[in-house]
């Protein structure tokens, strides 16, 4: 379990940051410069979420805080039940929380929120390669899709056992597939 004071201390560092950028963002100023405007945006859309997390956090450690006072201060029963049970539910919440805040403050890499292409062909081995490939293609076509990602096939190429498509894109990360093509002269 990590230190409490210096995960608060990590967090505290950026709420003076999240408040500078949502005054920034209301700043006639930075919205007429539409670079520092959007770059403002999603720093501040990234911070939000270890904001919440912040918050989530601060709200456990005082769930336990005051579970433990009343365990040690109250004579009721039921009072010392009811903060049994808070005190666990907090405990271990805790340590989700901290991962949780861990992996927020994980840099991010630039690169992320740029977008992929990607092609699949299927190469030589007859149909065996064609249905391989169609195979991959639809591997990552539910991968896009769990990930929320908007696929787009830009080329497709049936092939005559059944393998397929050619491209595929999806919005933030971007996968085309080119050219594969499985034409009866390539079996």
């Amino acid at each position: 379990m990590a230190d409490n004071s210096t995960i608060l201390e990590k967090l505290d560092g950026l709420v003076a940051r999240f408040e500078e950028i949502s005054t920034l963002i209301t700043d006639p100023a930075v919205i007429a410069d539409q670079r520092r405007f959007v770059k403002l945006t999603k720093e501040y859309k990234d911070l939000g979420g270890i904001m919440d997390a912040r918050k989530r956090y601060i709200a456990c450690l005082n769930g336990i805080r005051e579970a433990k006072d009343i365990l040690a201060n109250e004579s009721d029963p039921e009072m010392k039940e009811m903060a049994r049970e808070e005190l666990a539910a907090n405990e271990s919440l805790q340590p989700k929380l901290e991962e949780e805040i861990k992996i927020a403050l994980i840099p991010k890499d630039p690169e992320d929120a740029k977008n992929v292409q990607m092609e699949i062909r299927a190469g030589t081995g007859g149909d065996e390669a064609c249905l391989f490939a169609g195979d991959l293609f639809r591997m990552y076509a539910k991968f896009c899709e769990r990930k929320g990602w908007k696929v787009e096939v830009t080329n497709a190429n049936e092939g005559t056992a059944g393998g397929s498509l050619d491209s595929l894109e999806y919005s933030y990360h971007y996968i085309r597939t080119y050219d594969l093509q499985c034409k009866e002269s390539e079996m």
